[in-house]
């Protein structure tokens, strides 16, 4: 025998006793079965406070950036303005692909970086690359306006409102005073709207009354734009009293849009309306959100169960989506029932009658039934493993596996 085996066997015979010792301690020890219950404790403590997500918490940074150039047509944007931008975003270091799109007098850059780099790192690189070489940005182009994204912009809930009493500018208002409602839920980070028709005040220029005032489109335009605002003034002091003068121009109805002053012509104030009809209604539809449903959905009294009375087997109808996501390291499951519940709380108040609200995504409801399915599989496969040491080794090996495999997993969990 070598010098090595025998100091490994010696090794060996000093850890014995030392392994054995500890093990008797413990077995005979009063404060095992506390330190075992005490673990099981940490683990149903795991499950119960462990944010539960639906999509992969992975960190993939998206970066995207926004230009415009009025005027210009897609042709000119991708050769003067997307051309050189890209050749500057592929020199920096972490940089996966670029995607381009050229629009009308707007061109859109999505910047995609590889998986695990660190999101604000990257926009700082993004920032700092395009803000130190301006030198690209052609003439009458903006600078560049950078929006990050990450997998939490992704929605967790989204409610469809529709209704047989209601129009779609009319439920898109009751969406909107929804979406101010759901914003102050805390842990909720963006919200949108999809569908519907905003309300939009049209003006029709009269080209024979904009002749007769000498004036064109863009002075209208012009006129328009700077009197749809608000300014401070200044401090007013008076009788031992202060208080700020703020000139408060924002237009609140079809009337302040028509009693609009767009030039003087002869000494005479020339209005909006005497040059343009004007018509307050909705605008062109931007997006199109339509539900239905088939014979599959249920009979009404399962509907009436689930909360969506008035979605039966028909045809399509017009319908407005709310789409919700979350803050990074926020439940999904919790918040999603916060969202629900703080819809309940809405109805007969901002929610009229005759409006349903129905719930087509809900990923806190599905991570549940993941992580519950996830921890089934676990105490099956505990079960099986214990009931085969009792077929091959006896039920005192069945019982130390039955409570040795779910302790150390409640300590992983934890």
């Amino acid at each position: 025998m070598t010098d090595d085996s025998t100091q490994k066997d010696a090794q060996g015979v000093h850890k014995a006793p030392f392994l054995r010792a500890v093990t008797r301690a413990f077995i005979d020890s009063k404060i095992t079965p506390l330190l075992v219950l005490f673990s099981l404790l940490l683990g149903v403590f795991a499950i119960f406070f462990t944010p539960s997500e639906e999509e992969p918490q992975i960190v993939v940074p998206i970066v995207d950036i926004m230009v415009r150039m009025p005027g210009a047509t897609p042709a000119e944007i991708e050769t003067r303005v997307i051309d050189p931008m890209e050749k500057l975003v592929w020199e920096i270091p972490g940089v996966e692909y670029v995607y381009s799109t050229a629009m009308d007098g707007r061109a859109m850059t999505v910047v995609r970086f590889y998986v695990g780099q660190d999101t604000e790192k990257s926009l700082t690189k993004v920032y700092d690359k395009l803000y130190a070489h301006l030198d690209w940005i052609p003439p009458g182009c903006s600078k560049p306006l950078l929006k990050p994204h990450s997998i939490n912009d992704v929605p967790i809930v989204c409610l469809t409102l529709f209704s047989d009493r209601y129009n779609s500018m009319q439920l898109r208002q009751i969406a909107a005073r929804i979406d101010d409602e759901v914003r102050s839920i805390p842990g909720i980070s963006s919200t949108f709207i999809k569908g519907g028709l905003k309300r939009q005040v049209r003006v029709q220029l009269r080209p024979d009354a904009l002749a007769a005032v000498g004036l064109d489109a863009v002075d209208v335009v012009r006129a328009i734009s700077s009197q749809n605002q608000a300014s401070w003034i200044s401090d007013v002091s008076f009788d031992n009293k202060a208080f700020s003068l703020r000139l408060n121009n924002f237009f609140s109805n079809i009337d302040d849009v028509r009693q609009t002053v767009v030039a003087v012509s002869r000494g005479t104030p020339v209005r909006l309306g005497q040059i343009a009809r004007l018509t307050d209604g909705a605008q062109e539809p931007e997006s199109y959100v339509m539900i239905g449903a088939g014979p599959a959905i249920g009979k009404s009294e399962d509907l009436e169960a689930r909360g969506q009375t008035g979605l039966a087997p028909g045809a399509l109808r017009p319908a407005v989506t709310i789409a919700i996501a979350k803050r990074k390291g926020w439940n999904a499951t919790k918040l999603a029932n916060k969202v629900k519940d703080k819809v309940e709380e809405l109805r007969g108040f901002i929610i009229p009658d005759g409006v349903h609200v129905i719930v087509t995504r809900d990923y806190g409801e599905t991570a549940k039934d993941k992580s519950n399915e996830l921890l089934e599989h676990l105490a099956i496969a505990t079960i099986s493993v214990a009931l085969l040491m009792a077929l091959l080794l006896g039920i005192r090996s069945s019982l130390i596996v039955l409570v040795a495999i779910p302790v150390t997993l409640a300590y992983t969990l934890f």
